[in-house]
């Protein structure tokens, strides 16, 4: 059971996510639930900038630090019924988390490595606290270290995992135990017991890991939503709850921005067939969104997820055609401009290669494209760069799909009737994915119409 930090923001999500491990672990026929957790909602964010402050001798590390130690030992006053013992330990941890920024200030300069360490203080003292709130109620509970168990490289900032190993220490460690785990999300150690981090979506990893390594019956990820939805309610108010996907099908949504499961943290449950729940603290009675490798069984598409505030860049020219290696240079110049393609679109004419990207990354790839390109660009082989801003990827997902005609004519039949442009099209042979672009401006309209073209029998 994984808690976000949406699920752990204030005292009364903590004793509301507290009853909910309890009543899991009432329930249990066989084996206490393991519970990972996130740190307090925003805590991550505090201490990077109180490591921030301290890199540039800024003394106001020090009252980010105040501040975050008040906000712990004001949530332990709130639902322990003796808070002392744990005010002593959070007081300890904060104290080493003081004399660790105190150095960064001494020398000028955060490593990744110390980035790390002070990162990791977030998820270490809301488990520390968890735990002891789940003993205040009378479960038996217990904090466990990840350090001792995860094993990674030296990777700092986002390390990769040794998963046979720390499969092998995570049973030596947690299988035998008589209560239920409470481990902080998103940390590891090397072997030598340094400190590391699991980067993005670093908690869910840490609950992925656990449950392959313990061979679970399932995994809860614990959110504020009911669970993955057909789109977004934003713009769609019609959108429903997807009662069950397959792991291929979580991976495309949440490439294109639904908020589900990185697809790097589905891969240890994924091997094993080990299936993930996404669940609402705050509803904890909906049946929430089965993960499996079993497809949703939808009769078409499963979900639509989009991306915003993309650019679209051609590279147009004559001399393109029949040049053997253009696609490899130009990705070899974004990867060095460390540039994310999102999409890409080519016609077999080689006239053009469309490339769209994050708005934000447009001008560093320019950059590296116009050098990368600039003979080419000086011949006129080569004649411009077309960019077109403000534009928006949608993407229809679902493994129904497959081999199934007349899907894309569905599609672009809805959007022509409502006279929505199309600006570039990319379709994988796998047939679980449709993208294509729109101006920004159609979003809303351009989610609403592909919604109501695929679900108009479907949702509330």
């Amino acid at each position: 059971m994984k808690f976000g930090g949406s699920s752990v923001a204030d005292a009364a999500r903590i004793d509301a996510a507290a009853q909910i491990v309890i009543d899991a672990a009432n329930r249990a026929t066989s084996g206490m639930p393991v519970v990972v957790l996130s740190a307090l909602k925003g805590a991550t964010d505090e201490l990077i900038r109180a490591a921030a402050d301290a890199t540039v001798g800024e003394a106001g590390f020090r009252e980010r630090v105040k501040e975050l130690r008040q906000q712990h030992l004001d949530v332990a006053s709130e639902l322990l019924r003796s808070p002392e013992a744990m005010h002593n330990s959070l007081s300890e941890r904060f104290t080493e988390l003081g004399d660790i920024l105190h150095g960064v200030e001494l020398v000028r300069e955060c490593t990744l490595r110390t980035r790390d360490l002070v990162m990791s203080f977030g998820e270490l003292l809301s488990s520390e606290l968890f735990a002891a709130v789940l003993r205040d109620r009378g479960a038996n509970a217990r904090f466990y270290d990840p350090r001792e168990f995860i094993r990674t490289d030296s990777g700092h900032g986002s390390a990769r995992v040794n998963r046979p190993l720390s499969y092998e220490r995570m049973r030596e460690t947690l299988e035998e135990r008589e209560g239920i785990a409470v481990v902080p999300g998103f940390i590891a150690a090397t072997a030598s017991g340094v400190t590391t981090t699991l980067g993005r979506n670093g908690s869910d990893y840490t609950a992925s890991l656990i449950g392959a390594g313990l061979g679970v019956e399932h995994v809860e990820i614990w959110k504020d939503v009911d669970g993955v939805l057909s789109a977004d309610p934003r713009y769609v108010p019609e959108a429903f709850v997807i009662d069950h996907m397959s792991f291929e099908e979580a991976a495309e949504l949440s490439y294109f921005g639904a908020e589900v499961l990185h697809p790097a943290t589905m891969l240890p449950v994924q091997e094993l067939d080990i299936p993930v729940i996404i669940r609402n603290t705050l509803n904890p009675s909906a049946p929430g969104t089965r993960i499996s490798n079993e497809s949703s069984g939808a009769e078409l598409i499963t979900g639509i997820a989009s991306v915003e505030d993309v650019t679209i860049v051609n590279v147009e020219g004559t001399g393109m055609v029949g040049m053997p290696g253009v696609a490899a240079r130009l990705f070899s110049a974004l990867a060095r401009a460390d540039v994310t393609v999102l999409m890409i679109s080519q016609a077999s004419s080689e006239h053009t290669v469309c490339l769209v990207f994050r708005s934000q990354d447009v001008a560093k790839a320019l950059r590296e494209l116009e050098h990368e390109l600039a003979p080419e660009l000086a011949s006129r082989e080569i004649e411009r760069f077309d960019v077109q801003e403000k534009m928006e990827i949608v993407a229809v997902i679902g493994e129904g799909m497959r081999g199934k005609p007349g899907v894309s004519g569905r599609l672009f039949g809805a959007l022509g009737e409502s006279k929505i442009s199309v600006h570039a099209i990319a379709q994988g042979s796998s047939e679980r994915n449709i993208s294509f672009v729109v101006s920004g401006a159609d979003r809303e309209r351009t989610l609403r119409t592909v919604h109501t073209a695929f679900f108009c029998d479907q949702g509330g």
